[in-house]
């Protein structure tokens, strides 16, 4: 377990399974985490709206507002700047640019690597 604090994590994906690994696995490897489900892009912009968080991991394809619209919703409409993380299936490197050159911080690909994500998380939030 790493005790970074009191952190705040918002996770954005349509698939509840994957909401759920996820969620999962992050309190799993954080002593002291708070962690926000969204089903799109367009549901976590109302959450963003009532609260700060330390980070976000998103999908890139969902319904409504996906992972793209929302990264530069963030970045250029809210003007914030907490890491944000793609954990996607879109693995082609034309792919990862486009979601960094939106803003993101990091890219992580589907199937997740629970280990993986812990390591990118923690890299993130300290």
């Amino acid at each position: 377990m790493n005790d970074l604090g009191r952190k705040t994590i918002l996770v954005v994906d349509d698939s509840a399974m994957m909401r759920m690994f996820i969620s999962v696995t992050l309190r799993k490897a954080l002593t002291d985490v708070t962690i926000t489900e969204a089903e799109n892009g367009a549901d976590a912009i109302k959450k963003l709206e009532g609260q700060n968080f330390d980070l976000i991991l998103t999908d890139m394809m969902m319904p409504e507002m996906n992972g793209a619209q929302l990264i530069e919703n963030i970045r250029k409409v809210m003007n914030r700047d907490m890491p944000i993380i793609v954990v996607t299936t879109k693995g082609e490197e034309k792919d990862r640019e486009l979601g960094l050159s939106l803003g993101a911080n990091g890219y992580i690909t589907k199937p997740v690597n629970g280990h993986n994500l812990r390591e990118v998380v923690i890299k993130f939030l300290r």
